[in-house]
């Protein structure tokens, strides 16, 4: 084993032939043994917060919003062509004694508005192989896995090794795979994007050529090891029928994004064996095997920081950021006017916990009084989750998704980057009993103080996927069979889960992704069709 900071040329020498960043690697150790990490506490629960309309707000039903005239003038000036603006107060909003006062619909109408100064990412680093676990899944339920066995075994075949953002998003009602989460977030982008376009083709024809170029930008966070695949896939899915008339009718290419790749650290000893805390040098028990693990997806603050930069320069104000796993994650325009109405920070969504949503983080208030989002591992205990849900109060669970106004992020970008919490959790794996390094992106909530909580239905926005299990739930397969796991216990009814998950992906592929149930098959709607029923209403 290495000690502290020094590495033998062996070591060094394999991590470098594994794509391991040595410098960071040693950069984050030296920093662990010299103590600056010691102030990331865990997080303690001191309350669970529900929903109070001001902070965290329902977004559940039909949100609203009420604003100062001269907030809105301020807030919006620069951002959406005069002659829009100028609907606001009169067409859009109702004027109540110098408040506008905006429905779900009015706040729609303006987020597509705005559309143009919205940036789209993604975190695509991952790649499938856990997902598709085995051993994962059956602790998940043995249950749900020996009923659907074939279809489990089909689909781990082909994920296992691969870009998790190109395995199927879900299985065809035919037992075909469907297309992949990266192709279907790629279809909802051009769907939305040609909703917007068709508002400004309408209301402001005249403006479309002044504003922000390309409309609704892709960009991405990759991997060393998943970056070339992606890539790779991206030329085929340019002329693939999911893509293909959509990025013809709107003049746009989701499949040329922007991006940078995170770099891979090295594993650390366990914390069983004390300090100074050193590299991992034997994987798998051999000597100088070091071990390449992600550090988080809190890196993106880093890693993107000069995309933001440069997104800001060129006219955007507003990113999302968000997981490529999860179906429910598409650009909202009623939250993005929500947003740039409100003035805020950022805004987060969250939705009540479900018995599929067993990895990520909730909302808490902490032991100093302020909203965090505490990953249930990491900086909040799983015991101190189930004492919080034994006593029987709804607990918002982190959707994964994030909303920021650049003109907050940027300025602050070095500060979050380096502020952010790097915390070191163990493993006990088959390479060893070791620890990882991790920043986790939501607990920047915690170093916020001026934002919104978005309180989302999970069956809207949050069908995630972290294990195969959940897509094969999503797909609606075996429902019919009357030994699907169930039970009468909300908390662990896998049935009702399924059964909502499914419903929802229905709804979605129709009303999001542009898809059309045809002979079991769920296909492509042509896209001129898509937009004749856009300029229909």
């Amino acid at each position: 084993m290495s000690d502290g900071n020094s590495l033998s040329t062996e070591d060094r020498q394999d991590m470098e032939s594994k794509n391991i960043d040595v410098e960071i690697s040693l950069d984050i150790l030296s920093r662990f043994n010299q103590g600056d990490f010691d102030h990331f506490e865990s997080t303690r629960v001191d309350d669970i917060p529900s929903v109070d309309g001001k902070t965290v707000v329902d977004f559940t039903g039909e949100p609203s919003l009420q604003v100062r005239e001269s907030a809105v003038r301020e807030r919006l000036t620069g951002l959406i062509p005069d002659p829009l603006l100028n609907r606001i107060g009169t067409e859009l909003g109702e004027n109540q004694g110098g408040m506008l006062a905006f429905s779900r619909a009015d706040l729609e109408s303006i987020g597509l508005m705005l559309m143009p100064r919205v940036a789209y990412g993604v975190l695509n680093g991952g790649s499938a192989t856990s997902y598709a676990d085995g051993k994962k899944n059956r602790a998940f339920s043995a249950q749900l896995i020996s009923l659907l066995q074939h279809q489990f075994d089909e689909m781990a075949e082909i994920s296992h090794g691969h870009a998790k953002g190109l395995t199927p998003a879900f299985v065809q009602p035919d037992g075909s795979f469907g297309p992949s989460f990266l192709q279907l977030k790629m279809r909802g982008l051009l769907t939305l994007a040609m909703r917007s376009q068709v508002l400004f083709e309408q209301l402001a024809p005249d403006s479309i050529g002044g504003w922000p170029e390309p409309l609704l930008k892709f960009f991405e966070m990759t991997s060393i090891h998943t970056n070339e695949e992606l890539r790779a896939s991206y030329v085929e899915y340019r002329s693939d029928a999911v893509l293909a008339d959509l990025i013809a009718l709107t003049g746009l290419d989701p499949t040329d994004p922007v991006g940078a790749v995170q770099p891979m650290i090295a594993a650390y000893t366990h914390s069983s064996e004390g300090r100074p805390k050193r590299i991992f040098t034997r994987a798998y028990g051999r000597e100088h095997e070091t071990l390449p693990v992600p550090g988080g997806h809190g890196q993106n603050f880093a890693v993107l920081a000069d995309i933001y930069r440069s997104f800001r320069s060129r006219g955007k104000r507003f990113v999302y950021l968000g997981n490529v796993d999860n179906l429910g994650y598409l650009p909202d325009p009623v939250e993005v006017a929500y947003l740039a109405l409100s003035g805020k920070q950022a805004g987060f969504n969250f939705a009540y916990k479900t018995p599929v949503d067993v990895k990520g983080g909730i909302l808490v208030r902490d032991q100093h009084g302020h909203l965090s989002c505490a990953d249930i591992g990491p900086a909040i205990s799983r015991e101190d989750v189930a004492e919080a849900e034994s006593a029987g109060k709804p607990i918002l669970f982190n959707a994964a998704t994030g909303l920021f106004d650049l003109d907050f992020l940027v300025p602050n970008i070095e500060r979050i980057a380096n502020d952010l919490p790097t915390r070191f959790t163990d493993q006990v794996k088959d390479a060893g009993d070791y620890s990882q390094a991790e920043q986790v992106t939501w607990e920047v909530i915690g170093m916020l103080d001026d934002f919104l909580v978005f309180s989302v239905s999970k069956w809207d926005k949050l069908l995630a996927a972290k294990l195969l299990s959940e897509t094969l739930m999503t797909s609606g397969l075996g429902l019919d069979d009357p030994n699907y796991p169930s039970s009468d216990d909300p908390a662990a009814d896998l049935r009702g889960a399924a059964v909502k998950l499914h419903e929802s992906l229905v709804y979605k592929l129709q009303h999001e992704y542009g898809m059309e149930l045809r002979e079991n098959r769920w296909i492509p709607t042509p896209a001129a069709v898509l937009k004749e029923r856009c300029e229909g209403g």
